[in-house]
């Protein structure tokens, strides 16, 4: 068996992110009364709300911004598309927001069977994550996944984020795992694959919505239950 440890990304690999974090925001929506507001279409406010958060994780993940500003401004610049101005409002959403989602329970069909499928088989299995330390845990806690990993290597954790190689030797250090032995398993081509691949690692690319790439991980999958054919 060449792998021992198996480093999984949580968020849109294992955990469904975007129906979660619709079904969060819709409640946002509710509680916020952003229809009074003027805001009467929630799935186009919740498309402004998915693409500001992509482009801000995007600046988060290389340095541009702090973690704070990413948290409230992904709703102030959804809520400016529909011209309304608020920082209050934007904070106060971002609150309800991060209340709420950690609780959210929707994963990726398969995501148990293939997790107790790998637990059986005694590979040692870890989350790499980019996300906030508390908001991860409880995400883990309430989708009762929590007890299928040996450690969980945050951004902050390893006061660095992926795509950078700094993340994954500190999780090689933290799990003592060797890189040949070891294969990184995520959604993201950047942060997950390239950025697996650039700390020298074998990689699985997780390939949900099908998209093309130009990039060349290890493997390529297109559902979770696939990983039986390599492990």
């Amino acid at each position: 068996m060449k792998y021992r440890h198996l480093f999984f990304d949580l968020d849109h690999t294992l955990w469904d992110f975007e129906t979660n974090a619709k079904e969060t925001m819709q409640e946002v929506y509710d509680l916020n009364a952003l229809e009074e507001k003027g805001i009467t279409d929630f799935d186009h406010f919740f498309e402004r709300y998915s693409h500001h958060n992509e482009r801000l994780w995007s600046r988060y993940t290389k340095g541009f911004i702090k973690q704070e500003d990413l948290r409230w401004k992904r709703m102030w610049f959804a809520l400016l598309d529909f011209k309304i101005g608020d920082d209050k409002l934007s904070k106060e959403m971002s609150t309800h927001f991060l209340e709420r989602l950690p609780f959210k329970k929707k994963l990726f069909p398969y995501t148990i069977e293939i997790l107790e499928y790998l637990k059986a088989k005694d590979y040692k299995m870890h989350l790499i994550t980019n996300g906030f330390d508390h908001i991860q845990f409880s995400k883990l806690t309430s989708s009762n996944l929590t007890h299928f990993f040996e450690e969980v290597i945050t951004s902050e954790a390893s006061q660095s984020l992926k795509p950078n190689k700094e993340i994954f030797e500190y999780a090689l250090e933290k799990t003592k795992a060797g890189k040949d032995e070891s294969i990184m398993i995520g959604d993201n081509l950047e942060a997950d694959i390239q950025g697996g691949m650039n700390a020298g690692l074998d990689t699985i690319f997780v390939n949900h919505l099908r998209i093309e790439t130009q990039v060349q991980p290890t493997f390529i999958i297109y559902h979770l239950k696939e990983l039986e054919d390599i492990f």
